[in-house]
């Protein structure tokens, strides 16, 4: 049910077809994320019309609100939520490590109190699949278990327990229709990189994931580790990676041959009143923009700038009127994935590489570093 095809190369940059069951995904690609099976303030309506083609949604969430069995009951995760076009989940490993208010970590798996009661659960590899299994994603992860990148004694020890936990993952998978994805740890570490690239490789999964960055490390660090990482992984398979969204990020992941990309930040910033513009990011609660008869950015093809202005948007912040909430998220999410449609053409045209310099000029004002909330490798 699922095969990759590379369709066009310009150096380490590859656009490609990646085919499930619910459709093809055209790589690379920008997926929004549906933390608790929505897109926070947009409908799957909203999600067509910007034209997103995969969304990722959380195996640790849905866990404990409302069920997975319950999901599960109800179709599954595209009935659920109204989304029929692929869907990723990730493994719930991240959010183990970084939401759960106490957790004890062994090598069969982790036990954690609940962030929104504090009763008591746990996650083992097999624990992780069940759940994914119920929830239905097309594209679905191994437990992994993510470290601080600047801890290199710990990630060696988180490195090897993530190895032993893809291998138990894909021991107890058993549906047919979901892709199961091993991930890549190791901190910063180049030397534990290239280990795990190798043995994530040797897995043969029908993908690859790279989890653990932008979890605290520089940018440099991350562009250094997806140097030693994506040149030891097989051409013929998508590789995604986990978590990572600025403009910036995707241009440079992109260079370095990364597939698949997701990021709470488009909506995230969209809570924050902010958007991103050809002139850099804006804050719209500023009253600068109460009388800007413009467009978010009149470059831009999505609902909100074809149909209103910066002064409509900053009223209706100013009011806390929900409504910009989503007119920012549309945009926001319209932005990233016309960057990816657009790098798309320029490898298609050979063009990629060459135009780097001129596409990260063009986001260099958008590029400041938000905080991640809630999903990582």
């Amino acid at each position: 049910m699922f095969s990759f095809q590379i369709t066009a190369k310009n150096s380490r940059a590859r656009t490609g077809i990646f085919t499930t069951p619910h459709g093809d995904l055209i790589t690379p690609v920008f997926a929004p994320v549906g933390t608790q099976a929505t897109v926070k303030t947009l409908t799957p309506e909203h999600l067509k019309d910007i034209n997103a083609s995969l969304v990722l949604s959380n195996t640790y969430h849905l866990y404990l609100r409302p069920g997975d069995e319950l999901v599960r009951d109800m179709g599954g995760l595209h009935k659920f939520m109204q989304w029929h076009k692929p869907m990723l989940t990730d493994s719930g490993g991240f959010q183990v490590f970084s939401l759960a208010q106490t957790r004890k970590i062994d090598d069969d798996g982790v036990t954690f109190k609940s962030h929104i009661d504090g009763s008591t659960h746990r996650f083992t590899p097999e624990k992780s699949i069940a759940i994914q299994e119920n929830l239905g994603a097309d594209i679905i992860m191994a437990f992994d278990e993510c470290s601080d990148p600047n801890d290199a004694a710990y990630s060696k020890i988180a490195m090897a327990r993530t190895h032993r936990w893809a291998e138990r993952s894909l021991k107890v998978k058993t549906r047919a229709d979901q892709a199961l994805f091993g991930i890549l740890q190791g901190g910063v570490d180049p030397h534990l990189r290239a280990e795990s690239a190798n043995f994530i490789a040797s897995l043969d999964t029908p993908g690859i994931a790279i989890g653990g960055l932008s979890v605290g490390e520089t940018k440099e660090e991350m562009y250094s580790t997806l140097d030693v990482v994506t040149p030891l992984l097989p051409e013929g398979r998508p590789r995604y990676l986990m978590g990572v969204g600025t403009p910036e990020d995707l241009i440079q992941g992109v260079l370095r041959g990364i597939d698949i990309f997701d990021c709470v930040l488009p909506t995230r910033l969209a809570r924050h009143h902010s958007a991103f513009a050809p002139e850099g990011r804006l804050n719209l609660m500023n009253a600068s923009f109460s009388r800007d008869e413009r467009p978010i950015d009149e470059t831009c093809d999505c609902y909100a700038c074809i149909t209103f202005t910066r002064a409509y948007i900053r009223h209706l912040i100013v009011a806390k009127e929900f409504l910009a909430g989503t007119l920012i998220s549309i945009h926001n999410l319209r932005a990233l994935i016309r960057l990816m449609e657009q790098i798309r053409i320029y490898i298609a045209e050979g063009s990629f590489e060459a135009r780097v310099p001129e596409l990260l000029s063009q986001w260099a004002n958008n590029a400041k570093r938000i905080k991640p909330e809630g999903h990582k490798g």
